[in-house]
């Protein structure tokens, strides 16, 4: 275990920086969605199909980026798909034409594959090893934070300036905050990682045997479940919220506290983890995900509902992030993490990039009671995924 000195040096520099790259990267989009809609004239469909392109252009590069990671490379990753995603905000401020919006989600879809969680817990899964756990909680302690702080920011500020203008002091908190916070983590973590990190294989083709597994198909298509559930939801809440009546600053507070509910879910976590294991844990997830949604199906006849909704939807997608990287390093391997990680990563990506214009495609078909009526079947078919991916995990992937 790394004295409390490092430990420090890692963590809560990453935790803040985290909590600001997603605020700014990621909630921006659902935080800003009806005022794209009113002002550009864009439909919802279509304005999805720009954060879908970009998420999936971050699902096909995690892999590159945690190869990158793995060979020590990890400053320069995060630090550079930051910078790239600061400068592509303010390119996002000037856009007057649908190519160009498409253009900038794109591109930011190349800094989030580098700059969110996959590349982070990366960084500290190679300088921590088997004591990345406690890292990467507090890590999403912090950070769980981001949708709040994102959704009552961008309502205040696009209020006062208007939105072009948030996006640019999304960009400026970015470059000025969570730069400087960053480099200063990833250099303690490159000192931690210096003869500690496992050795990655030379070759590309010994990490990717993982795919032949059983194990790596199930616990991949399970998270990608939670992944397009999650996506679906938070992405049309607010319209979601609008078309069930209920008022808009009600509809942004409970949107502001997935954020809060998110760290709940992970305190909660730390306090059972030393009595259940990370699987049962992981079940709760999916269980607790699918009772939003019901939750959620209800509030057109019981408003009061959405206070349920908000408490399982924040906690249940707060603990994925924890057990997520935890069980990828468990049940698969801790070599090659980054890229292995990444590779399960491409699944729960590319369900986070379809799941906006999944979600618009089922809303044209049958508005969001059938939006939300399909994602109540998801996370279970999800937790018959988790569970035969613990029934098939096979002792050859353990660390060499």
């Amino acid at each position: 275990m790394p004295d409390k000195a490092t430990f420090r040096q890692i963590v809560w520099p990453f935790a803040i920086a985290e909590t600001i790259v997603w605020a700014a990267m990621y909630y921006s989009f659902p935080a800003l969605l009806l005022e794209w809609e009113r002002d550009l004239g864009w439909s919802k469909t279509e304005l999805a199909g720009a954060f879908t392109s970009g998420l999936i252009v971050s699902a096909i590069l995690a892999p590159v980026m945690g190869r990158l990671i793995d060979h020590g490379y990890g400053r320069y990753v995060f630090m550079g798909c930051m910078m790239l995603g600061a400068v592509l905000l303010c390119v996002l401020s000037r856009i007057t034409e649908i190519w160009q919006f498409y253009a900038v989600w794109i591109g930011l879809g190349v800094a989030m594959s580098g700059a969110l969680y996959e590349a982070c817990f990366a960084i500290i899964t190679r300088s921590f090893g088997v004591d990345a756990k406690r890292a990467i909680t507090l890590v999403t302690l912090v950070a769980g934070l981001a949708g709040t702080v994102s959704f009552p920011s961008a309502h205040a500020l696009v209020e006062i300036m208007g939105w072009r203008y948030t996006v640019i002091v999304f960009a400026g908190a970015m470059i000025f905050v969570a730069g400087p916070l960053i480099w200063i983590g990833c250099r303690a973590a490159d000192r931690m990682a210096e003869g500690r990190a496992n050795v990655p294989s030379h070759k590309a083709q010994q990490a990717l045997q993982v795919v032949k597994t059983v194990t790596f198909w199930a616990l991949a298509l399970a998270f990608a479940m939670l992944a397009t559930h999650h996506a679906m939801i938070v992405t049309h809440i607010l319209p979601m919220f609008d078309e069930r009546g209920i008022p808009k600053e009600a509809a942004v507070l409970a949107a502001s506290m997935l954020g809060p509910m998110q760290v709940a879910g992970r305190l909660a976590m730390m306090a059972a983890e030393r009595h259940v294991s990370t699987m049962i844990i992981a079940s709760g997830c999916f269980i607790a995900v699918g009772g939003a949604s019901a939750a959620l199906f209800g509030t057109a006849a019981i408003p009061s509902l959405i206070v349920l909704f908000v408490l399982l939807q924040g906690a249940g997608n707060g603990v994925v992030s924890i057990v997520r990287p935890v069980l990828v390093a468990t049940l698969l391997s801790r070599r090659n993490f980054g890229v292995i990680s990444g590779l399960t990563a491409v699944a729960f990506m590319a369900g986070s990039a379809f799941g906006p214009t999944i979600g618009s495609l089922i809303w044209e078909a049958g508005g969001y009671d059938l939006v939300i009526s399909v994602a109540i079947v998801m996370p279970v078919i999800g937790l018959i995924l988790l569970l035969v991916a613990g029934r098939f995990s096979s002792p050859v992937l353990e660390d060499e």
